[in-house]
């Protein structure tokens, strides 16, 4: 094969770095930029990232990316279908957790900054999940969470 032949096939040369961002699970918007750059090189590796990718990610917003991605490369699949109910298993219980772990009278601001300091992970996916109503969703759990 000559040059222009392997141009589809070859790596960035980040590919190992674009393949960690791809998969850290503590920011979604990192998750989404290593998709789009690796969405430019048609190659087996990258296929496999984004195949990974759009059939386990936690936000749907990154599934769709990678799928569309895929599909720009004519590969032959399918969507999967957005996730009902909790993302991450528990979760009323790490939040149940979080917020008596506060004083008695803690403001909602407080509960968020701990949440996002004690569970990234948690705070990432559901913020890229709910997007602009991130901030109403998260309060309107927080009241209803007992502190019994």
């Amino acid at each position: 094969m000559n040059n222009k032949e392997t141009k589809g096939m070859e790596l960035p040369a980040n590919y190992e770095e674009l393949k960690k961002s791809a998969n850290r699970t503590s920011n979604w918007r990192e998750r989404l930029d290593a998709i789009e750059e690796l969405g430019q090189f048609k190659n087996k590796q990258v296929i496999d990232v984004l195949t990974h990718i759009m059939n386990s990610d936690s936000v749907y917003k990154i599934q769709e990316a990678a799928y569309r991605k895929l599909k720009g490369f004519g590969e032959d699949i399918q969507l999967p279908s957005r996730k009902k109910g909790e993302l991450i298993k528990g979760l009323r219980k790490v939040l149940l957790r979080i917020k008596k772990s506060l004083p008695e009278d803690h403001t909602f601001k407080e509960f968020k900054e701990k949440l996002k300091k004690m569970r990234m992970d948690i705070y990432d996916t559901y913020e890229g999940e709910k997007g602009a109503n991130f901030d109403k969703w998260l309060e309107d759990t927080w009241a209803t969470l007992s502190k019994k």
